[in-house]
């Protein structure tokens, strides 16, 4: 549970939409002098117990600052995990009941999207904040292991710079920033604010277009997948899944949990800078992965290496790698605990073959990139061991050249983990935050850990560089991009729309009528021969309100068949990207749409729009 305190000479609320199906019942304007506004944001896991801690809280401020009237206010953007609704309605009532003994209480509307005047004192006092957490949230920190990676991590000193196009390393506060994209991810970089303020808008979205949501059952930072948003997932997992096995990759299937005491993967962990979920089995203490590494580090010990067969190449697609990532800095699907992470290690002799291939691979991950059209919404950043860099400066020169613009770089003198340089595309959101995307990593150290080896030329047994390369980053994190990059579009005025092979719903036909619907069908049954995805709203709804449901669900192609286009054989498209209205032949539609497919899958919901339910209610 979380609260912002503040103090004020007033505060007034104005209640405008309900956001919730348990908000209060026709709540009025609410205007409470010299208060003590308690902003208020109870998160999953949280329950009535914690009550008595939040009112000796509130009741400690309310003596500091010498306050008798009290507003509770609901503010659920406080937190990026936030508990039921019913919960938090229930825990708010009854606090304001208990406070209610000894202060004058108001509690603002439950459940409404409110406007708020507030005008804080400004004392040393007026604005605090506190987290309240029960014997359950310890229970669980005292079950995560953070590895002694983190931990250094945490204390590391890293020089920070801008390299540009030129190949000059320019100390980041000297640079001039042409772009605001690449400020940005310095200032994420350098301060390390990672909590968000409010709700991220791609949250909304993945709600709103019946994506994704979250899963009160589960642990924070787990999600539920919806239809139209596991077809997305599903064309991701594919398509990086048959990118990386046509560039080479062997595709292997590992487990997800591991022995803590496997003295090669004890030692990793403390080499990699996450926290990790502990499971007890019997007198075992096991760990979920964070990545594919282990189970792939181990089958790569075990097997037989030639030279011949260096760069060797092992893939995975791993649903689902876990890390116990801090409560307050999960934000939807940019950072979660359990997350699919296309996962490739490719096996290398010596530091030549390692700086080719990480040179291969940074080309790759730009051509998946361009794909899902969010290379140009990246900017890179390189962290690299400093005496590597002075050995290598003109490799460096000439990456930065081929990414084509300034790159942050992170220059570290004491290796806290395992790779000495790494390079990464951040996606910078809505709000001016950066998330890794493609990411490739050389390793200097789990040949040893491992005990990896290969037959070299003349017959000895060598230990190889391995480098870890995820192309396309976690696939939820590459959703959580795309619906930002939309969010800042429909800031700005424009119609928002994924790339179309992307689209859970590519062609919408929408007979004018009843009586054209079987045309409507038999148009469905041609586009059976083609590799799109499309349905038919059949529902008993006017033209225009099936149109617009087919606008917000941001549908490429809307196909709209009445009389006229019975009796031509045609169809009538509004196209979504170009906003024209056009007459098409229905077969040159479908090859319209199967050219944007580079990737496939079947629609997995039922074809008529009435047969389907409502997964996700928005009021």
């Amino acid at each position: 549970m979380k609260i912002l305190a503040i103090h004020s000479d007033f505060i007034e609320v104005v209640p405008k939409k309900k956001a919730v199906k348990d908000a209060d019942e026709k709540p009025e304007k609410l205007r409470e002098e010299e208060a003590l506004v308690v902003f208020l944001a109870v998160e999953k896991g949280d329950d009535e117990n914690l009550i008595p801690s939040l009112i000796k809280e509130i009741k400690d401020i309310a003596s500091q600052v010498n306050a008798d009237n009290i507003v509770l206010y609901p503010y659920v953007h406080l937190t990026s995990n936030p508990s039921s609704p019913s919960i938090a309605k229930k825990v708010l009532e009854k606090a304001e009941k208990e406070l209610a003994k000894e202060f004058n209480v108001k509690k603002a509307p439950f459940g409404w999207y409110k406007a708020f005047t507030i005008k804080a004192k400004g004392h040393p006092l007026s604005e605090l904040s506190r987290e309240i957490k029960g014997e359950e949230v310890k229970e669980v920190k005292e079950n995560e292991e953070i590895s002694e990676s983190l931990k250094q991590e945490e204390q590391l000193k890293s020089e920070f710079y801008v390299l540009d196009t030129e190949g000059n390393l320019i100390p980041y506060e000297s640079f001039k920033y042409g772009n605001e994209n690449l400020k940005n991810l310095v200032v994420y970089e350098t301060k390390k604010v990672r909590a968000y303020e409010k709700e991220p808008p791609h949250i909304k979205l993945m709600q709103n277009l019946e994506l994704v949501d979250y899963e009160e059952g589960s642990d924070g930072g787990n999600f539920r997948f919806y239809p139209k948003g596991r077809t997305i997932k599903k064309l991701l997992e594919r398509a990086i899944s048959e990118f990386c096995i046509d560039y080479g990759a062997n595709e292997v299937e590992t487990p997800i949990m591991y022995d803590f005491e496997h003295p090669s993967l004890k030692k990793y962990l403390h080499r990699f800078p996450a926290r990790q979920y502990l499971v007890l089995s019997d007198d075992k203490r096991l760990f979920l992965r964070f990545a594919a590494c282990f189970g792939q580090f181990l089958i790569a010990h075990d097997a037989t290496i030639s030279y011949k067969h260096l760069p060797l190449k092992l893939y995975e697609l791993t649903r689902y790698s876990f890390r116990r990532e801090q409560s307050g800095e999960l934000a939807g699907l940019k950072r979660l605990r359990a997350f699919t992470m296309p996962d490739m290690h490719t096996i290398v002799k010596d530091e030549e073959m390692a700086k080719k291939e990480f040179e291969n691979q940074l080309e790759k991950g730009i051509e998946f990139l361009k794909m899902l059209n969010l290379f140009e919404d990246t900017e890179v950043a390189f962290r690299i061991q400093k005496d590597f860099y002075e050995k290598n400066k003109e490799w460096y020169k000439n990456l930065v050249k081929k990414i084509g613009k300034p790159i942050f770089v992170e220059m570290f003198s004491k290796r806290y983990a395992y790779f000495i340089t790494k390079f990464e595309f951040n996606f910078i959101d809505a709000m001016k935050k950066a998330s890794a995307l493609t990411t490739v990593q050389i390793d200097v150290e789990n040949a040893d850990t491992y005990d990896i080896t290969y037959i070299s030329e003349n017959g000895e047994k060598k230990r190889p560089l391995i480098l870890h390369a995820s192309l396309s980053g976690s696939l939820e994190r590459v959703i959580y991009a795309l619906l930002e990059k939309e969010a800042m579009k429909i800031e700005k005025g424009e119609k928002a729309m994924l790339p179309v092979w992307l689209s859970p719903i590519q062609i919408r036909i929408i007979p004018v009528s009843e009586k054209n619907l079987d045309y409507a069908k038999s148009i469905a049954e041609k586009l059976k021969n083609f590799k799109v995805r499309f349905d038919i709203d059949d529902r008993e709804e006017t033209l225009g309100r099936k149109i617009r449901t087919a606008q917000k669900e941001w549908i490429p192609y809307i196909v709209v068949v009445g009389d006229k286009e019975e009796k031509e054989g045609t169809v009538s498209v509004k196209v979504r990207k170009t906003d024209e209205n056009k007459t098409m032949n229905l077969e040159d539609l479908a090859k319209e749409v199967e050219k944007q497919n580079p990737y496939f899958e079947k629609l997995t919901m039922p074809i008529y729009m009435s047969k389907r339910p409502i997964f996700r209610n928005i009021l």
